[in-house]
This record gives structure tokens, C-alpha cells and sequence, in this order.
């Protein structure tokens, strides 16, 4: 059985999502505006670091279409029972707003003394911990940096709404343990412990897509990383990058 943990709506399974993704910068939301100032590392197609730009120089489609390959991360959060968990983006949200996605996703900061070290994805680690204590609430002390598994790194591409859109070098995270959840309302509107056995049927019920990333993801890597939830050593790929693009 889904377990729905927040939901905004008592009506409905999930909450209402709005189609209407292009807003303009008068009508961003105050706090999500400030985290666009927030540095980001620029990668090569081998993401090495080339340089560093703002989470808004990141993100803004370009009227060519170019947008800058940058770091980021995803973090597939499971139970002790192995339910995956989910969240839909707070409509406050710059870049997909009202989407559905995994548990957390983000980047590591130049600004942030050690998110810069990927030796095993230490940084990126350190970067994910920061992420789910500010979004989900999670006690950092809940989160011990040798319980996060550093599969491997996937690339993709999309051009979201035209305006604002994604080019990352992604590093893929699990985490498995019964934490304690608190989720920031300006980050997330909706989140469910999703058994695998009734996944599929949880992508039906949802009124908005998945981002993009996720899409890529559980079309392509998410049920073999999830079958062997208790033994993911086979899959850990740190040399090669995964192009989903």
C-alpha cells in the first residue's frame, strides 16, 4: 500500500497540478529567486571542473538553446522495507515546478568547503546530506555518509520549459534506512513511500509528469537498481558516464 505522508489536497490522492510552467521573474517565488545566486560547478563532457557559474546561468535556456553541463545529484531514498520514496516539486519551483521526481535532487556548491571533492563522491555525499535535512527535514545525524551508495553518473539533457531548462553530469545516490521527515513546503508539495510491486500503478494515479531525469531513469537503470536494492555492488559504475541524453 502507498503511504502518503504530506499531501496539500484531502480530495485527492495527490495535489492539483497547473500546466502553466513559463512564469515571469515578477512572479517567482522570493526564496527560490535567492537560491538561484547559489554557485554551481561547470563540468566537461568528463566532468571535470572547468569553472563555476549561478544556479540561474545554469539553468536559463539560452534563445540558441545552449545550456551550460553543470554537477548535480540524485538521491533515491528507501526504507527499511525497500519503498521508494517520492516527491512532487512545490509549485514555488523555478525549474519544473508541480513535477513528480525522486527523493531529492540538487548540486553541490562551490561555495560549500568540500562539495568539491569526488573521490567516491565524498563532496557530492556532504552535498546530498545538506540537501535532505533543508528539503525533507532529515536530521543530518540520521544520514551518515557511509550509508550513501555511489552507483554511478548519468548525463542528460532537456530543454524544459524553453526558458528554463537542464544539462547536468548527475551522480546517483541510494540511501536505505527509516529516517525521521519534516519537508519544506517551498521545496516539495507531496511525498509517498512507493512499494516497487506497485510503482507502475503509482505512475498512473500522478496529475503531472516526472521530470525528466527521473523519466530517463525509470525507463532505463530504476527497476534492475531496485531489484537488487541489497547487493547494488555489480552496478557501480564510477569511471564511465551514463549519456541518457
Amino acid at each position: 500500500m502507498i503511504c502518503t505522508v504530506l499531501r496539500l489536497s484531502t480530495k485527492r490522492c495527490y495535489p492539483k497540478w497547473s500546466s502553466n510552467l513559463t512564469r515571469s521573474c515578477s512572479t517567482l517565488d522570493p526564496t527560490q529567486v535567492k537560491l538561484l545566486n547559489e554557485m554551481c560547478f561547470l563540468v566537461d563532457d568528463n566532468d571535470k571542473v572547468i569553472g563555476t557559474a549561478t544556479k540561474k546561468e545554469c539553468h536559463v535556456v539560452k534563445e540558441d538553446g545552449y545550456l551550460p553541463l553543470h554537477r548535480a545529484f540524485s538521491v533515491f531514498l528507501f526504507n527499511k522495507k525497500g519503498d521508494l520514496l517520492m516527491q512532487k516539486r512545490a509549485d514555488t519551483k523555478i525549474t519544473y515546478p508541480g513535477y513528480y521526481s525522486n527523493s531529492c535532487c540538487s548540486h553541490p556548491l562551490a561555495s560549500v568547503s568540500g562539495e568539491d571533492d569526488v573521490n567516491d563522491a565524498l563532496g557530492i555525499k556532504k552535498a546530498a546530506i545538506r540537501r535532505l535535512n533543508y528539503e525533507l527535514g532529515i536530521p543530518r545525524d540520521h544520514l551518515p555518509l557511509d550509508r550513501f551508495e555511489y552507483l554511478t553518473r548519468i548525463k542528460y539533457k532537456d530543454q524544459g520549459d524553453g526558458k528554463w531548462g537542464e544539462y547536468e553530469i548527475d551522480f546517483i545516490l541510494f540511501f536505505q534506512d527509516d529516517v525521521k521527515l519534516k519537508p519544506n513546503p517551498n521545496e516539495i508539495s507531496a511525498i509517498a513511500y512507493v512499494p516497487k510491486s506497485e510503482f507502475k500503478s503509482y505512475l498512473h494515479t500522478l496529475d503531472g509528469p516526472l521530470t525528466p531525469w527521473m523519466q530517463l531513469i525509470v525507463k532505463k537503470r530504476l527497476s534492475v537498481w531496485w531489484d537488487n536494492l541489497h547487493d547494488l555492488s555489480k552496478f557501480k559504475d564510477h569511471k564511465q558516464i551514463l549519456d541518457l541524453s
